[in-house]
């Protein structure tokens, strides 16, 4: 297995410029995701470590070699795509061991690195049949097998679940999170779904239009984000927000509702201060019906009308009309809420977050 280092990282095709000088550190057995909408360059940049696309500019090392200038073949990497891209005349077996019949491998060298591959994906009794006889699951399995066999010293995933249904994702995905565990590889995952990046990663990489916003374990992009892009990406559902201006100790919003400061906060802002406020449906509920930080003081209440709930089993999503919108809150111990009944609401300031109104980043109490 092997760290990667990208330096300056430059993708353009023609005069447009993709990815912008970004700069990583993948740690040896680390499992790392790219995450971002769609057109972030976070493909653009796998497929660059992955020798698929031409370098602009920076450097790519892959251990302790620079490997800008090499084709795919030599930089010992095995790649995962989106597409299963499975031989269709070929057994499972086959299809596994492919990469090392063309590399001229022994057949018992091939047939013992297959056998271990399939026993780790829970493959063993398939490798006779044929890609159009397995599941989509199955098929993913598949070409992660065919990844594994070659033993490289890096993975790469380019989001592989996408083509699966919600079931699957799950099921897979823990596969994934059990493969990297067993093999101690260095991965690093490409994906536009969040809850991937939380449940898969040791940290997460957030880019947005072709530079990272953010480097943190998933615990730290939750609950500390560094900008606004990040606070609304991640987090399902995602955070509330609305702009405020500072006033008299207070935030005021554009409808004329005020809240107190948050208790964190209540030394660092100016009167006149322009910010966007942020929290996420956790810390805003039905009174009586969340989990809050413990301090007292740091709860604000409003009587506030239910549009609509969702229930979902051991939780209800409730939204309620706030500043002309609708806030998402998230109620434990749910109770039927008739949309249009006026409700007591909880904020939970203590877990408030701040953002500049012009930067987007956030405000470090």
């Amino acid at each position: 297995m092997a760290p990667v280092s990208l330096k300056k990282l430059v993708k353009r095709y023609g005069a447009l410029e993709v990815v912008h000088g970004i700069d990583l550190e993948v740690k040896d057995r680390e499992f790392i995701a790219l995450v971002g909408p769609s057109g972030c360059g976070k493909s653009t940049t796998l497929r660059m470590i992955a020798g698929l696309e031409d370098v602009s500019g920076g450097t790519i090392e892959i251990g302790d070699n620079v490997v800008n200038d090499l084709p795919p073949r030599a930089r010992n990497i095995s790649m995962v795509f989106q597409s299963y891209a499975l031989y269709p005349h070929m057994t499972v077996g086959e299809n596994m061991g492919f990469s090392l019949k063309i590399a001229g491998r022994p057949v018992e060298e091939i047939k013992e690195k297959v056998a271990d591959a399939a026993a780790i994906l829970d493959l063993s009794h398939l490798l006779e049949r044929r890609p159009s006889q397995l599941s989509g699951g199955q098929r993913q399995r598949v070409a992660m097998g065919r990844a594994i066999v070659r033993r490289p010293d890096v993975f790469l995933f380019d989001e592989p679940l996408s083509n699966l249904d919600a079931k699957l994702r799950t099921q897979v995905r823990t596969e994934i999170k059990k493969l990297h565990a067993r093999m101690q590889a260095t991965m690093i995952y490409v994906t536009h779904d969040q809850v991937e990046a939380m449940t898969l990663s040791d940290r997460i990489v957030i880019m947005r239009d072709g530079h990272i916003e953010q480097i943190g374990t998933p615990e730290e992009v939750f609950n500390r984000p560094s900008t606004k892009f990040v606070a609304g990406f991640i987090g399902s559902p995602p955070m509330n927000m609305d702009d405020v201006t500072v006033s008299d100790g207070k935030l005021v919003f554009a409808s004329g509702a005020t809240l107190p400061i948050p208790p964190k906060f209540r030394q660092s802002l100016t009167a006149g201060q322009k910010l966007t406020f942020g929290l996420r449906p956790d810390d805003f509920y039905p009174t009586g019906h969340g989990l809050n930080s413990g301090d007292a003081e740091a709860v604000a209440e409003l009587e506030l009308p239910v549009s609509i709930t969702e229930p979902l089993g051991n939780e209800t999503l409730v939204f309620v009309g706030f500043n002309g919108r609708d806030w998402v809150s998230r109620m434990l111990n749910p109770r039927p809420l008739p949309s249009g009944q006026t409700i007591k609401m909880s904020f939970d300031l203590s877990q408030a977050h701040l953002f500049d109104l012009t930067t987007g980043k956030s405000l470090v109490a």
